[in-house]
C-alpha cells in the first residue's frame, strides 16, 4: 500500500510555495495563480508554520464577506496550524482519502517529528489511488489471460 511519502517523492512538482503572514492575499492570489496552484503555506519569517491560505479561504472569507484582498493580510484569513489537518509521510493515502472526504478539505500538510515536509492535495491523492487499483486491475487482467508471470 502506498504511503505519504510516495507521494511526496513522485510528485511532479516537489516545490512547496509560501508565503508570509503579512502578505497581501491580492499577492498570494498571483502567486497561487503564477503557479497553477490551489493553497500556500504561510511560513513566517522564522521558517514555522504559520497555517495554509485557499482558495476556498479566499472565496468564503473575502469575496463572500466583501474584504479587499489587496487591504487584506493572509493572516486574517488563513486557516492557522493549530487548527489545520496535516499528516505523517507514513500515512496511507487510502486513509488520506478518508480524511480529505470525511472534513471536506483538499490539501494535507506534511509534518515527520513537527518539521514541515511537503504538501499533498486531493489531486495527488486521487491519481495515487486511481494508479494502484490500476495496476491491480491490469494484474488481475494478465492472470485472467494467462500471461502473468
Amino acid at each position: 500500500m502506498k504511503t505519504v511519502n510516495d507521494i511526496l517523492h513522485n510528485k511532479h512538482q516537489k516545490e512547496t510555495w509560501s508565503v508570509l503572514p503579512d502578505s497581501s492575499v491580492f499577492d498570494a492570489l498571483m502567486l497561487m495563480s503564477q503557479k497553477d496552484i490551489g493553497a500556500l503555506m504561510v511560513i513566517d519569517e522564522k521558517g514555522k508554520v504559520a497555517g495554509i491560505f485557499s482558495e476556498r479561504d479566499y472565496a468564503r472569507k473575502i469575496i463572500l464577506k466583501g474584504k479587499a484582498s489587496r487591504e487584506t493580510k493572509v493572516k486574517e484569513i488563513m486557516t492557522p496550524a493549530n487548527k489545520m489537518y496535516s499528516v505523517p509521510p507514513g500515512m496511507p493515502i487510502d486513509d488520506c482519502m478518508a480524511l480529505v472526504t470525511e472534513k471536506h478539505i483538499r490539501h494535507l500538510p506534511v509534518f515527520w517529528n513537527n518539521e514541515f515536509q511537503g504538501l499533498i492535495s486531493i489531486g495527488d491523492i486521487v491519481k495515487n489511488v486511481i494508479s494502484e487499483k490500476q495496476d491491480t486491475i491490469d494484474h488481475l487482467n494478465d492472470y485472467i489471460a494467462g500471461t502473468y508471470v
